[in-house]
């Protein structure tokens, strides 16, 4: 099998990361910060080291500010159904994946409104003027992905960032196609609230994700539970990470997590980058001799995720992943959960084949994967 859809989660997982999840099962099976005893404690330690190595990565202040949450989605809606009150303004992108735009529709039946600044793939200045004309008076917050998931485009986060600043606006950034493949540091960019999951470019398990936060805000609690703290009381704690992770949390998970992040700071997430590329330009330029493909963006460089989405004109997305799937190929077709993005590039009925390389994908497989598409086209 040959696996091409790492932008939905990476696969294989380095055998770090599963060897931790097996010791976890193993020698750590007791609630972290629920007991007194050896285990208990020890527990405890390897989820303060995994926070510890998160807070690092990305320029945290300190590990308390490092949220464990279900996933990407999760904390995404920690945040915006946190901050966002009837009144409020929020200023989101075009390419924004359903993570952001459901929460965003639910808010909108309360009185929060919002705009959509359009996505100039070929200019980050443009991109800016258009979130800054959209700002109003009561614009609370700007939320965006830093990269799409369907089309690899790379949002200026830094420059909206900065915007953000002078304007005093909370500025959040979905981070699910970026953390672990490009440089990310809250405090430079003036990231407020930073969402990511584990699964995929961090290279952990599946069900864990972390809410990185750099602001005094604090968002109202989606659920309310046993911390392991201050349980004489009925109300939530108000000091992080207690305030907004309410029972067991994912220790397996969380333990392959902080061996995930360890794999790409001693790789280097840019070398990894550069070697995805590499292969992502294999594909782009294989597919840009065949008469019948379709290409939406750029050749993948250093200023792009390295993903390639693609139509062949006399199939479906799904028609063309089928066939390479009965070849022992994986790629993902469809609307990719991201609508939004499908709508500014016309392949809103079509959907797009997306192929996504990862650590672990050789040559000889995209050699195979550009046979098979020459031979499918014809």
């Amino acid at each position: 099998m040959i696996y091409l859809d790492n932008a939905a989660t990476t696969f294989p997982k380095p055998r770090r990361v599963i060897e931790s999840v097996r010791d976890a099962m193993l020698f750590y099976g007791a609630n972290p910060g629920r007991g007194s005893f050896d285990m208990a404690i020890k527990a405890a330690d390897k989820i303060y080291s995994c926070r510890e190595t998160a807070a690092k990565m990305f320029n945290a202040d300190g590990a308390e500010q490092v949220i464990f949450t279900q996933n990407c989605t999760h904390a995404i809606n920690i945040v915006l159904k946190g901050l966002l009150h009837a009144g409020d303004h929020v200023i989101v992108s075009s390419l924004e994946h359903n993570a952001v735009m459901r929460p965003i529709k639910k808010l909108e039946r309360r009185g929060v409104t919002y705009s959509i600044a359009k996505v100039c793939p070929d200019s980050k200045q443009q991109t800016l003027k258009n979130f800054e004309r959209l700002i109003r008076s009561n614009t609370k917050m700007i939320f965006c992905m830093h990269a799409s998931n369907v089309f690899g485009v790379v949002l200026p986060i830094e420059q909206i960032g900065a915007l953000c600043r002078r304007r005093n606006i909370v500025f959040c950034v979905d981070a699910a196609q970026s953390a672990g493949v490009l440089p990310i540091d809250v405090k430079k960019m003036n990231v407020s609230f930073l969402c990511l999951p584990g699964h995929k470019g961090l290279y952990g398990p599946m069900g864990t994700g972390m809410l990185i936060i750099n602001s005094r805000l604090r968002p109202d609690t989606l659920i309310e539970g046993g911390t392991g703290n201050n349980s004489a009381l009925f109300t939530q704690p108000d000091e992080y990470p207690e305030r907004l992770e309410s029972g067991t949390i994912n220790l397996p998970g969380i333990i392959g997590l902080k061996a995930g992040m360890d794999f790409v700071n001693e790789v280097g997430a840019a070398e990894l980058h550069g070697r995805e590329t590499a292969l992502a330009q294999s594909v782009y330029d294989c597919l840009s001799g065949l008469p019948d493909a379709v290409l939406y963006t750029k050749r993948p460089d250093e200023n792009c995720i390295p993903i390639v989405s693609f139509n062949i004109l006399s199939k479906d997305s799904a028609e063309t992943g089928s066939e390479l799937s009965r070849r022992g190929i994986c790629v993902r077709t469809g609307l990719h959960c991201a609508v939004s993005a499908h709508r500014q590039f016309g392949t809103e009925k079509t959907g797009t084949v997306r192929i996504s390389p990862g650590a672990f994908t050789t040559p000889c497989d995209i050699e195979i994967l550009n046979k098979s598409l020459k031979y499918i086209t014809f």
